[in-house]
């Protein structure tokens, strides 16, 4: 394993971002015997995953399951603590529901029976196919899931020694024609297929391994964290806190500092300076190096080959509460998400050609028929996400001019399972990629950094060690294992495993021995 053996006797380190990777990065130090000082440009922790309160209502900016608990209690237990005792997870029945422009739906959960008669009620045919596809699923969790995604990618080998597991799962083929190897109905094509675009990555591109989230799904089952996402990073924060640590919100790094070819703390905008022989940067990979690594040359993670990278999509994500609405539209419940006229030509439309497309496909979160902390007492409060295209294209889209019309397209396709939801609009806010690229310093405005092909993933992805300055790490969405809570929170299981334990932590171990 590698281990940096040329860390000062110094325990202290700096980590940029209190995202969820670089919260579960500072306590994972934290419990390794380092004086932990967070940086974070917000005012509140969980970066993409934290929240704004409006009028009485809480909205959640990002994240809204909870799809693995168990990476969250295993970082509880790191740290000598009962995650259980300090987040309610409430788990979701149904998972979510999928809804067709035809009235077509089609409900997953984790019960077996339940979702065989599920499939056999939109694609009879595809009883059989269905069952084999869980079978693929079952082997990509052991192989992809179990087998790497919470282990060190930085060296080749890694990669190299799955090549032969991963040719004879046809890792080479995308997550969607592998479905349609299996099933013919385009509807639960579309339904077994979809999951990749809440971690960026376009089902048509990305890698048939990404089957394995249907297992991950059926075995840990989709969970809703009481209080929102927020309510998970505000519990990270207590941790580091209890820990000795230390958050620091407006602070906003502005670069990475070096001595002797070496990591050596960072400045903020405002110009103070924070030394420490250890950072981690929480924030996106692409930032990361073209900006607060600017000053430093740079071999592999240059300005030219992150251009040339793939980026995940971005979001246009409308929130607004409504008043004296907690009984109406009673069919629709937590997760729901509503299909567009055609799914794979969507696709095309947002990953490959960068247009706005009219033939939209939302996903509606409720939360209010859950946890009544989100809104006023008889209110509701909504999260309704459009994936759209990020803002590197040629002639990207120009949301100054166009978020409000874009804003009354989602309202005519909400209208459809909403009737008369805008009279009772009482406050709301909206995001576009433009506010990603502002608010989280994202490149392109992209949602989840890199898109995850299988080219941009586990090596050939930004290494959770820096390939370009000793003392560095990086966590987060932009480095391995990639987007979503299990990945960000994996990734700083993963840094932990390349640096030692602090140096007072490891001569208090020596002299315990001796």
């Amino acid at each position: 394993m590698f281990t940096d053996s040329h860390i000062a006797p110094d325990n202290r380190a700096l980590v940029i971002g209190a995202g969820l990777g670089g919260l579960a990065a500072a306590m994972r130090l934290g419990a390794k015997g380092y004086r932990v000082t967070v940086l974070d440009r917000l005012d509140r922790a969980g970066g993409r995953g934290s929240s704004i309160d409006q009028d009485g209502h809480r909205f959640d900016l990002g994240p809204t399951i909870v799809t693995a608990p168990m990476v969250f209690e295993e970082l509880w237990a790191a740290c000598g603590r009962d995650f259980n005792a300090d987040v309610a997870l409430k788990p979701m029945d149904p998972f979510y529901e999928i809804r067709w422009p035809d009235g077509t739906t089609f409900e997953a959960c984790g019960d077996d029976d339940r979702m065989l008669e599920a499939v056999a009620k939109l694609a009879p045919r595809d009883v059989k196919g269905y069952k084999r596809f869980m079978a693929d699923s079952h082997a990509r969790y052991k192989i992809a899931y179990e087998g790497m995604v919470a282990k060190p990618m930085h060296k080749a080998w890694e990669t190299i020694k799955v090549l032969p597991q991963f040719a004879m799962m046809r890792a080479d083929r995308s997550i969607y024609h592998h479905v349609a190897s299996r099933v013919k109905n385009e509807k639960l094509r579309m339904a077994l297929s979809f999951h990749p675009l809440f971690i960026g990555g376009d089902p048509a591109h990305v890698t048939s391994m990404y089957a394995l989230v249907a297992y991950l799904e059926k075995e840990h089952g989709v969970h809703y964290a009481m209080g929102g996402v927020q309510a998970l990073a505000d519990a990270m924060a207590r941790v580091i806190k209890v820990q000795g640590g230390a958050i620091r919100h407006g602070a906003e790094v502005d670069e990475i500092l070096t001595t002797h070819g070496r990591a050596s703390g960072v400045r903020l905008t405002d110009g103070e300076v924070a030394e420490a022989p250890l950072v981690i940067s929480n924030a996106d990979a692409g930032h990361t190096y073209d900006r607060l690594l600017r000053n430093h040359p740079r071999r592999r993670w240059t300005t030219n080959r992150l251009r040339k990278r793939r980026w995940s999509m971005g979001l246009y994500v409308w929130y607004f509460g409504t008043k004296g609405t907690k009984d109406k539209w009673p069919d629709l419940g937590h997760h729901t998400i509503l299909n567009g006229q055609g799914y794979t030509k969507l696709l095309r439309e947002i990953f490959m050609k960068g247009r706005l497309s009219d033939d939209m496909s939302l996903y509606i979160h409720r939360p209010s028929v859950t946890d009544p902390s989100v809104a006023p007492d008889g209110d509701d409060t909504f999260y309704v996400l459009s994936p759209v295209p990020h803002t590197g294209w040629k002639d990207p889209v120009n949301w100054a001019r166009e978020a409000s019309i874009y804003r009354n397209k989602v309202a005519e396709v909400l209208e459809t399972v909403m009737p008369g939801f805008r009279d009772h609009i009482s406050t709301e806010l909206t995001f576009t990629p433009d506010t990603f690229r502002d608010r989280y310093l994202s490149p392109h405005g992209a949602g989840f950094s890199i898109e995850p092909r299988i080219l941009q993933s586990a090596w050939f992805r930004p290494h959770n060690v820096s390939e370009e300055l000793p003392g560095l790490y990086l966590v987060g969405a932009g480095t391995h294992p990639g987007a979503g809570l299990p990945g960000v929170v994996s990734s700083a299981e993963v840094v932990a495993k390349l640096i030692p334990d602090a140096p007072v932590m490891a001569a208090a171990a020596r002299m315990v021995a001796e």
